[in-house]
């Protein structure tokens, strides 16, 4: 061996404390960004507003700000404004240099994480502006304090000069104007103006008495004082008047929101909930404005004040004499719209996405603070304590029914292969990470799909027509339906828990891809969004654990000779028509069932072609709204909706 080699060699032997590469604070960020803000796609790049947005936020819940403006500017940039204290600018003591850029430049820096400065903050990583900073190209923070005028701006994470005075100013507060690092997001660095106004408008819910304005300045607007598209919130009651937004499509049961806000424990407990003729729970928890969707102690101590009290009213009723069993939790929820907001200053967060709470002190403060309210609501409104009572004894009932309705649905699912939907053609691997069932509407197309497959890991389970519309049935209408049984069945989920009866059970998911593959037309699109509302409403931790997927077939096949391009919208068409010069064929696909099965396999199943797109639930309180407003009884907001979103209806379910 040379003596080169030998060198080369030692270096790959002498494992050391130098060989251990010191990934400090912005270069951690830049090289690992999911650990900071979830991921690098069109989620993460939203965190990026949200977390200087909390930075707001937090000054306003400590009483220091009532106005934020969040703006995406021509560029695609962003800045947002508010009229706070202004992050301080004087010298660190402990880095010798501004706190500005102390807080701009150090992970784990800040307010936030001096108890002195904020009891309760935001932020789901408390990672805050300094993560920003690093996953940004560019990114200027001005300061409006003391009467001065102080900027400091960056590139990646480091500041291009010390924090410096610009002028005087009589105003106060904090802005920040950011544009992400397209080598990090490589997949979009564009804004989604909806996705955002549906954050800030939930914001403004959760922190009464703040306005926060939302401007898009990539559209015009003649209409706003601004000149661009904006909308502002504000809101004086908070919780009471987000469940009315919120249940605003569905019929209510009562006259009035039971609601109430106060300290228990030392907690703050803001609740809002009301009853409506729908049979779906649909419970919504927030902590330090986080959205909790996985739940946690503050919903555990809301459901267990809700059961008790109703049942001790009930029982004093004597409205349950006649009931020949028992009643449960989910009968006293069903039909039940609640906001539960909690403010807790050492929240710890656990589950999957840390979106679930563990702080156990919280479930009896939120307990006792819903028993109190919810047993003075009975008292003072005995006519609606009456509706109330009437809906639990028929939720009871249909529960009862649906309880044998759910056990052939278990009985069929736990079966061996021979148990399985007759129309499934299932897939021969038997592993679930490598399988993926497509569920197609109609029998025509399902054996195209059939034919066009790859039999080892593909499945296909063709549904016959229109499925039922979940959002308008009885619980156990739902699991009697023969095509949402045949979908328990062939996934091989079970449907309850010890802990939560609607839980959905996914150990034995025999396929980590469900796709849903439907015709590009309208009819295609009705029978998506009734799937869709299925698994929204019963099915959700499959959605959460990214096991849903839309199909998307091409509209158009453009031939000339012996070329042919396939293209999915009429742009598309109009382009690859231009290209190919002269007159061409173009064919429309009416539905899955024009297709042959080459043609299939070729633009939609193939995984090395296909563009599938992976169903998330962004904002749960929104998706809630959305599918009980197309879904459900009332006519004219669904007609707004379709009609606002007429070009490209595109839920982010």
């Amino acid at each position: 061996m040379s003596e080169e080699a030998n060198k080369d060699e030692q270096k790959k032997n002498n494992y050391s404390a130098d060989s251990i590469q010191a990934l400090e604070g912005m270069e951690h960020v830049r090289m690992r960004p999911s650990m900071y803000i979830g991921d690098v796609g069109v989620r993460g790049l939203h965190h990026l507003v949200y977390e200087v947005v909390d930075n707001s936020i937090d000054e306003a819940m400590g009483g220091h700000c009532d106005t934020i403006t969040v703006a995406i500017n021509e560029d695609n940039s962003i800045t947002v404004r508010d009229n706070g204290r202004g992050i301080p600018v004087d010298i660190h003591k402990k880095e010798g240099v501004s706190a500005l850029q102390v807080v701009m430049t150090k992970i784990g820096a800040g307010g936030k994480f001096d108890k002195d400065s904020y009891k309760v903050s935001g932020g789901l990583h408390g990672v805050g502006v300094s993560c920003v900073n690093a996953l940004s190209k560019d990114l200027k923070a001005t300061v409006f304090r003391n009467g001065t005028i102080y900027e400091q701006e960056y590139q990646k994470g480091k500041a291009l000069y010390p924090v410096k005075s610009i002028g005087e100013t009589e105003i106060r507060g904090t802005e920040v104007t950011f544009y992400p690092d397209e080598t990090i997001f490589t997949q979009t660095v564009e804004f989604n103006y909806d996705t955002l106004a549906n954050r800030m408008r939930e914001l403004s819910y959760l922190n009464k008495g703040v306005s926060i304005t939302m401007t898009d300045k990539r559209q015009k607007d003649k209409d706003t004082p601004s000149g661009f598209h904006e909308e502002r919130f504000y809101s004086e009651e908070g919780l009471k008047e987000f469940i009315k937004f919120l249940d605003g499509n569905r019929e209510p049961l009562i006259k009035g929101v039971i609601s109430m806000e106060g300290e228990k424990n030392g907690i703050p407990v803001e609740v809002a909930m009301v009853y409506n003729t729908s049979y779906t729970e649909n419970l919504h928890s927030y902590v330090n404005n986080i959205n909790t969707h996985e739940g946690g102690t503050h919903l555990s101590g809301f459901r267990r004040g809700l059961t008790s009290t109703l049942k001790k009213y009930a029982d004093a009723s004597g409205m349950l004499e006649k009931l020949k069993f028992e009643i449960q939790g989910d009968d006293f929820r069903e039909g039940l719209t609640a906001i539960i907001s909690v403010k807790v200053g050492e929240p710890q967060f656990e589950g999957q996405t840390k979106t679930k709470l563990g702080n156990r002190e919280v479930s009896a403060a939120v307990s006792q603070a819903v028993s109190e309210m919810l047993s003075d609501y009975l008292e003072e409104n005995p006519e609606d304590a009456k509706i109330i009572v009437q809906k639990v004894v028929l939720a009871a009932t249909a529960r009862h029914a649906a309880t044998k309705a759910r056990e052939m649905v278990q009985r069929k699912t736990v079966m061996s292969i021979g148990g399985l939907p007759g129309k499934l053609s299932d897939c021969s691997d038997q592993d679930p990470v490598n399988c993926e069932v497509f569920l197609v509407e109609g029998d025509s197309a399902g054996g195209t799909a059939k034919q066009g497959r790859d039999r080892m890991f593909q499945a296909i389970l063709p549904l016959r027509g229109k499925i039922l519309n979940v959002e308008k049935a009885m619980r156990h209408r739902v699991f009697e339906n023969e095509e949402i049984k045949n979908i328990y069945t062939a996934l091989g989920v079970s449907i309850g828990t010890e802990e939560d009866s609607q839980a959905l059970n996914l150990e034995k998911l025999r396929y980590h891809k469900v796709v849903i593959m439907c015709d590009a037309d309208v009819d295609g699109s009705h029978i998506e969004t009734l799937i869709l509302t299925f698994f929204f409403r019963y099915m959700r931790e499959l959605v959460e654990a990214g096991h849903v997927y839309i199909a998307t077939p091409p509209l158009y096949l453009v031939k000339k000779g012996a070329k042919k391009r396939y293209a999915w919208n009429d742009k598309e068409r109009d382009e690859i028509a231009e290209s190919f010069n002269g007159s061409v064929g173009i064919q429309r696909y009416k539905g899955l069932g024009e297709m042959n099965a080459e043609q299939l396999w070729d633009t939609t199943m193939n995984p090395e072609f296909r563009t599938l797109r992976q169903v998330v639930i962004e904002n749960a309180t929104e998706t809630d709204r959305v599918f009980s407003m197309l879904m459900g009884d009332e006519v004219p907001p669904r007609r707004e909706f379709i009609e606002k979103n007429a070009v490209y209806a595109n839920i982010d379910a």
